[in-house]
């Protein structure tokens, strides 16, 4: 790719795409006078909580729910992976156990 093409896109940028840059306020105080402290938030009210509710309804609804067969498929996969996943290590546990009766056998005959 040639630095061209990478000008070519740059300017292909509009400005109501660019957004300006707002410095950080750091704690000290301004020129106004005020700290940088953020300010208290208030305490949610009656409104607050019935609009979380609100958002919260909206945002359940936009859920999709998987079907039973999808809820037994997944459920019957999770079974069989921990299964399998049991029975390797059990295997590698017994194989451990097995090496280590071995080593032991061999240092107590030295």
């Amino acid at each position: 790719m040639s630095d061209d093409t990478f000008e070519d896109e740059s300017e292909e940028i509009e400005e109501s795409e660019a957004k300006p840059i707002r410095p950080v306020k750091t704690g000290g105080a301004d020129k106004s006078g005020k700290s940088g402290k953020p300010a208290r938030k208030k305490k949610p009210g009656r409104k607050g909580i019935a609009k979380w509710f609100r958002e919260m309804r909206s945002e359940l609804k936009k859920v999709v729910w998987p079907t039973r067969k999808q809820v037994r498929q997944n459920t019957f996969v999770s079974l069989v992976v921990m299964a399998v996943s049991a029975v390797v290590l059990w295997a590698v546990d017994q194989s451990g156990t097995q090496i280590f009766v071995a080593i032991t056998k061999l240092l107590k005959r030295s």
